[in-house]
């Protein structure tokens, strides 16, 4: 059985099998207490973009962890996830595939937007769960390796954020989102990890800049797979708060010295690119207790004015955030800027719409 110090991970575009290897090997069913336990599969659908994008989980991972369990006698199985505020689950569902996945394989999909809450006191920060958490035996994180153009990178452990309500994700923003994300790591923490490695966005969460690897990962321990992201990234836990937070709350390990990093078959290990096009953009902007899909949305859309030549044009820098409700300013991006001068308005405004409408004020 996989230990807490292992990483295990496999290379190769048979995305389905190549999961269903790593759970053999990892010795996943014998982890399970019994047939009967309600399983959950918590993937990572931010938004409504094909995984090809380098946002979503790919649908053949989960194909791979339900037949897999299927085969062994585990039908007690549902998919959760909630997006991010600002796009709707249902319709996520849909793009990304999942609505087949679950007529072929006959698991329930779980809206948790539409769910009610309980709070639980998360070592010392009270935080708002979805009800349904506590009808999970067994939760099965499926996050995507890929940037964030808050967090710098997000993976196992900000990937629980989907089984909290809307109401606290816009709060987590307000707290700052560092420390609520390690606060919530101690009340939920996964059974399992299973980590799209396949062609996550390293610059945006919302994807578009997809870098292939083909890679799918397992391990058990969410502080320690960040970890290790982090030094995938050319980064360092402490670029990363929320992971030495979470670890020093006791979510898990950051001993990557201790780790054990296997590899099934060939491994076509290579480096990931150290530059990320966040950087700069992230210096025309003003953010204040910002949502992630508003500031998600911003950030390609500067990307592109800033390929046309127009972004240097900007006289100001563009605030946004929950910070500038009822402020005035000169230049501002989402409903809580609707004060300013000039506003893109929208909760949140799309990527598209951003672009198109910072293009004509600065064009004039």
């Amino acid at each position: 059985m996989i230990e807490n110090n292992e990483i295990i991970r496999i290379y190769g575009t048979e995305f389905k099998e190549n999961t269903k290897k790593l759970l053999v090997e990892a010795e996943l069913a014998d982890m399970i207490p019994s047939k009967k336990c309600r399983i959950a599969i918590k993937p990572n659908l931010v938004s409504a973009s094909e995984a090809s994008w380098g946002a979503t989980t790919h649908t053949e991972i989960l194909a791979g962890i339900i037949e897999y369990l299927q085969e062994r006698g585990y039908d007690n199985l549902v998919i959760a996830e909630g997006s991010w505020v600002g796009d709707k689950t249902s319709v996520c569902f849909k793009v990304c595939g999942y609505d087949k996945l679950s007529k072929k394989y006959g698991v329930p999909l779980f809206d948790t937007q539409k769910d009610s809450s309980h709070t639980v006191d998360c070592a010392g920060m009270k935080l708002k769960i979805c009800d349904c958490v506590d009808t999970f035996d067994f939760l099965i994180n499926v996050p995507v390796l890929k940037g964030h153009c808050q967090t710098r990178m997000t993976c196992a452990l900000k990937n629980m954020k989907g089984l909290i309500p809307n109401s606290e994700k816009r709060h987590f923003h307000t707290m700052g989102l560092h420390k609520p994300i390690a606060h919530l790591s101690t009340a939920l923490h996964p059974d399992f990890i299973v980590i799209d490695h396949i062609c996550g966005d390293l610059d945006f969460e919302d994807g578009g800049n997809p870098v292939v690897r083909n890679c799918i990962m397992v391990a058990t321990d969410p502080v320690l797979v960040d970890t290790y992201v982090c030094n995938m990234l050319h980064m360092t836990p402490r670029d990363v708060p929320y992971i030495p937070m979470a670890a020093a709350l006791g979510s898990g390990s950051m001993d990557l010295e201790g780790a054990i990093i296997r590899t099934l078959g060939e491994d076509m290990t290579k480096d990931l690119p150290a530059e990320r096009k966040i950087v700069a953009l992230q210096d025309s902007v003003e953010e204040v207790e910002s949502c992630s899909a508003c500031y998600g949305y911003l950030i390609p859309a500067l990307q592109k004015l800033k390929e046309e030549g127009l972004l240097d044009k900007l006289p100001e820098k563009i605030c946004i955030g929950q910070g500038y409700r009822g402020k005035t300013g000169k230049i501002g991006v989402g409903n809580c800027t609707s004060h300013f001068d000039f506003c893109v308005k929208g909760c949140p405004p799309v990527e598209s719409q951003i672009y198109e409408e910072l293009k004509k004020y600065i064009i004039g």
